[in-house]
C-alpha cells in the first residue's frame, strides 16, 4: 500500500509539471520576425541594386569612407569617457547615500532620474547658450581658456558631460540593482575592521560583487554615446551617429550598412561580456 501511494503521488507530481505550450513558440517566432524581417531587408538592400545585382561594395566602401574612421573613433573615445566619469561620479555617491545617510535615497533617486523628464532640445538649447554667455563674460578671466577648451573639436569635452547627464538615470537603476543584491554594509563593515583602506575597500571588495550590474551600466552608456544625435548635432560636432546621418544625405546604401555594422558591433560586445560574465560564475 506504501509503495503504491508513494507511485500515485510521483504520477500525481509528473501529472501537475507546467507542459510546453504552443502559444510560447508562436511568440518566439513573432518576436524573431519582429527583429530579423527588418534587419534582413536593410540587409538586402545594402547588397542588391536592380542594374549590379548582388554586390557587397558598400561594406567594402566604409574603411575608406571620408570621416568613418574619425567618427568612430571619436564616439569610443567619448563613450568610454563617459563611462569611466559617470561610474565615478555615481557608485562612490551611491555607497556613500547607502551606508551613512539612508534616508536620502529617494533624494538621490529623483535627482538622478530628472534627465528623463527634460526634453534633450530644451537640454542642448541650455548647453549651448551658457557656452555661448560663458564665453563672453569669462573672456577677462583666466578660466575662459578653460571653457574653449571643453570645445575642442577634436574631443568635445562637453559631450561627455551632456552624456553623463542623459545616461545618469539609466546607470543609477543599474547600480541600485546591483547593490540590492548584496549585503554592502556587512561586507563594508568586515574590510574595514580588518584594516582595509577605503579605496581598497570600494576597489577588492564592492566592484567585484558589481561586475554584471557595471558591465550593464557601461554597455547602456556605449549604446546611448554610439546612438546620440540630437545633442551633438546642435552643438556642431560629427560623432559617429551624426556622420551616419550625414553620409545618408548622398549614399543611402552605405548609411544603412554602417547602422548594420554597428548594430551587430553592439550585439558582439554584449555576447561576450555576458559570456566572460557566465564563465566567471561558473568558475565561483
Amino acid at each position: 500500500m506504501a509503495a503504491l501511494t508513494g507511485l500515485e503521488r510521483v504520477s500525481g507530481d509528473v501529472a501537475r509539471r507546467p507542459r510546453p505550450r504552443a502559444w510560447r513558440g508562436l511568440v518566439f517566432a513573432l518576436a524573431a520576425a519582429y527583429f530579423l524581417i527588418p534587419l534582413g531587408t536593410s540587409l538586402w538592400y545594402t547588397i542588391h541594386t536592380p542594374a549590379t545585382g548582388v554586390s557587397f561594395a558598400p561594406y567594402g566602401e566604409l574603411l575608406t569612407a571620408d570621416g568613418f574612421v574619425r567618427s568612430l573613433t571619436l564616439s569610443l573615445g567619448l563613450a568610454l569617457a563617459t563611462i569611466v566619469l559617470v561610474l565615478l561620479l555615481t557608485l562612490p555617491a551611491m555607497l556613500a547615500v547607502r551606508l551613512f545617510a539612508p534616508r536620502l535615497r529617494p533624494v538621490m533617486e529623483v535627482i538622478c532620474t530628472l534627465p528623463l523628464v527634460v526634453p534633450p532640445i530644451t537640454f542642448v538649447a541650455g548647453i549651448g547658450t551658457t557656452l555661448r554667455n560663458g564665453t563672453e563674460l569669462l573672456e577677462p578671466t583666466p578660466f575662459w581658456a578653460t571653457i574653449i577648451a571643453v570645445q575642442d573639436p577634436g574631443f568635445p569635452v562637453v559631450l561627455v558631460l551632456a552624456y553623463v547627464v542623459l545616461v545618469l538615470p539609466f546607470v543609477h537603476r543599474s547600480l541600485d540593482a546591483g547593490l540590492r543584491t548584496m549585503d554592502v554594509r556587512t561586507l563594508v563593515e568586515a574590510a574595514r575592521n580588518l584594516g582595509a583602506s577605503w579605496p581598497y575597500v570600494l576597489a577588492r571588495v564592492v566592484v567585484p560583487n558589481l561586475r554584471s550590474a557595471l558591465a550593464s551600466a557601461s554597455f547602456l552608456t556605449l549604446a546611448l554615446v554610439l546612438g546620440e544625435y540630437t545633442v551633438a548635432s546642435l552643438l556642431g560636432y560629427e560623432p559617429f551617429a551624426v556622420w551616419i546621418v550625414t553620409v545618408s544625405g548622398s549614399k543611402g546604401q552605405l548609411s544603412v550598412a554602417v547602422s548594420i555594422l554597428s548594430l551587430l558591433l553592439i550585439w558582439l560586445l554584449l555576447l561576450a561580456v555576458s559570456t566572460v560574465f557566465g564563465k566567471k560564475k561558473e568558475g565561483k
